[in-house]
């Protein structure tokens, strides 16, 4: 154990998660301030002594996401040029995780360029929860601890447990996030192909496994345009599904989504609070559960240098 100060920072991301998570290790959020000018720039101010501190700033970059993105680095700048002991990005949402490889010529790793930058703005550790690739914690030079939602969406499907429960991926990149779901439900494991017809579009195509007369819970990390997970939906349906839920780490909820889940064959839609959930979206059948406790946890125990591993499942 050392005498290190722990303070906790955030932008206007996500103000409430890092109030919750604060909450949890009973500390006071840091004073800093991210202010606006006319023409867009933005600037930020620290008002805490953060000189050998070990410091931790929370921000999902999520819509808007080059924002969002922008005050992180300026506030980590600023936390290194205070002469911070260490800065830990605490990264709820990677934005533009999507964008992890080159699947055509002349286009971006930008996933990676988002990890250079986290490192160069000052970041001598991340923490990030449930990324959209997990191989992208290979993009950094710092420590990354790669935590999962499961548990805590999980506990939402436990008590009362459903009945015939079969858990459902909606496309095979997904079954390594599904699998836990099964384990820890005792469920039978299902997965939808998916068609690709189109370089943003996709479609069901077929369904790996059996799910007439069953309650299907389909498990993804993003939420996004909606339209993986609804016609998907509306797939195991067909196959004779007596009622479909959604559990999603990420509520992105942009262009079409809540239309579609609001039109969509799904009983109930669970996320986590990764990222302030629309108001638009509270018309859903939806659950927000928090990750507060995860995320503090581990904060926590990055402070006192004590093993994260446990949390990683």
């Amino acid at each position: 154990m050392h005498n290190r100060r722990m303070l906790v920072f955030c932008g206007n991301a996500h103000p409430a998660l890092a109030r919750a998570i604060c909450d949890y290790l009973d500390l006071p959020l840091g004073n800093a301030a991210v202010k606006e000018f006319p023409d867009g720039e933005l600037d930020v101010k620290i008002y805490d002594d953060v000189r050998g501190a070990d410091t931790f700033v929370v921000q999902p970059t999520c819509h808007p996401v080059n924002k969002s993105l922008m005050e992180l680095l300026l506030l980590m700048d600023c936390l290194k040029r205070a002469s911070a002991d260490r800065i830990t990005a605490v990264l709820p949402y990677y934005g533009y995780a999507r964008k992890d490889r080159k699947d055509e010529g002349r286009v971006p790793i930008t996933a990676k360029l988002v990890a250079n930058l986290l490192t160069t703005a000052g970041a001598n550790r991340c923490l990030a929860l449930d990324l959209h690739a997990s191989q992208i914690q290979g993009f950094f030079d710092i420590p990354v601890d790669h935590l999962s939602a499961s548990a805590v969406l999980a506990r939402s499907f436990l008590d009362p447990k459903l009945p015939d429960l079969v858990v459902v991926s909606p496309d095979v990149g997904s079954v390594k996030l599904a699998l836990p779901f099964a384990e820890r439900l005792g469920a039978d494991l299902a997965v939808v192909e998916k068609r690709r017809i189109s370089p943003d579009q996709t479609e069901p195509g077929f369904l790996i496994g059996t799910v007439e007369n069953k309650n299907v819970l389909m498990i993804d990390d993003i939420i996004a345009t909606g339209g993986s997970v609804c016609a998907a939906a509306k797939l195991l349906r067909q196959h004779g599904a007596r009622s479909v839920q959604v559990a999603a780490t990420h509520p992105v909820l942009c262009g079409p989504a809540i239309a579609r889940l609001s039109a969509a064959p799904i009983d109930r839609l669970v996320v986590t609070d990764t990222i302030p959930l629309q108001e638009a979206a509270k018309n859903l059948p939806v659950t927000v559960v928090s990750v507060a406790g995860l995320l503090g946890e581990a904060i926590k125990r990055i402070h006192y240098n004590e093993s994260v591993s446990s949390l990683f499942h």
